[in-house]
């Protein structure tokens, strides 16, 4: 059974360490979950644990054909389980209508799209498990006045409990990135809803941030009008501002009638 040979193209590093696969694994928690959706298994060392789980339901998603056959091989129980596909092009809801957690060694170059994904599904996607770069976990993780705050930050951890767990060297990986790699966990906190518009939510989020140098009177300036700009939070940039506080903002800006609301998830 031939190896995988990774494609810069699709951004793929394999892990070659066991014992980091195996422990990556044990940090799911099957908390108000019964189903995983495991995406880019590659080489199969995360599916190898997955697999053997037999309490739950397990999907794979893989957009690489020389790895679905190489997975089809070594694994032969879940050929069934395998999807062929693109995650960033697939409906999560088409694969599980039921809560359920995302696992993976993400490719670095598109997680940040995965993760966007991922929040679309939120009402369903208990908890995420992942490997990424570690200046993106960074991002994600980052308090409010930080310079690596920004709409990742905001978004997730409106929805999600997130968690720092390990990093991981360069070294255990085939071929190895140019960057040290960090696993972390999101897991889906008590907020069903914000209380808020939240479609108005994400635009309020990504419009500040797009021009976080500026304070948000001016770059929000399209969706406000002058009875409510002179309130104080207006002369704040986007970084100062926690998930509290955007989700104020949202409110502030939806009562006041100005704007058209549009959907952005």
């Amino acid at each position: 059974m031939n190896a995988v040979t990774p494609k810069r193209a699709l951004g793929q590093h394999f892990l070659s360490d066991k014992n980091i696969a195996r422990k990556i694994v044990g940090t799911l928690t099957f908390q108000d979950y019964q189903a995983v959706l495991e995406i880019g298994p590659g080489m199969g060392i995360l599916t190898e644990f997955l697999a053997s789980m037999s309490d739950c339901e397990i999907r794979y998603i893989e957009i690489d054909r020389s790895a679905i056959e190489y997975l089809s091989n070594k694994f032969p129980g879940i050929q069934h389980k395998i999807i062929a596909g693109d995650i960033l092009k697939t409906k999560l809801t088409d694969i599980f209508t039921i809560p359920f957690a995302i696992i993976g060694n993400l490719p670095y170059n598109i997680s940040s799209q995965i993760f966007f994904k991922i929040l679309e599904c939120r009402h369903i996607v208990r908890e995420v498990v992942c490997m990424i770069q570690k200046e993106v976990a960074t991002r994600i993780i980052s308090p409010p006045g930080s310079r690596e705050y920004g709409i990742l930050s905001v978004l997730l951890q409106a929805y999600y409990h997130i968690e720092h767990l390990f990093n991981v060297n360069p070294g255990v990986f085939i071929p190895p990135p140019g960057v040290v790699s960090s696993v972390i966990r999101l897991k889906r906190n008590e907020h069903e809803t914000l209380g808020c518009d939240e479609s108005l939510f994400f635009r309020v989020v990504k419009t500040a941030f797009n021009q976080r140098r500026k304070i948000l009177k001016n770059s929000l300036k399209t969706m406000i009008n002058n009875n409510i700009s002179t309130e104080d939070i207006w002369h704040y940039r986007p970084e100062q501002l926690g998930v509290r506080d955007f989700i104020g903002l949202t409110s502030l800006i939806g009562n006041s009638g100005h704007m058209q609301k549009i959907s952005n998830c």
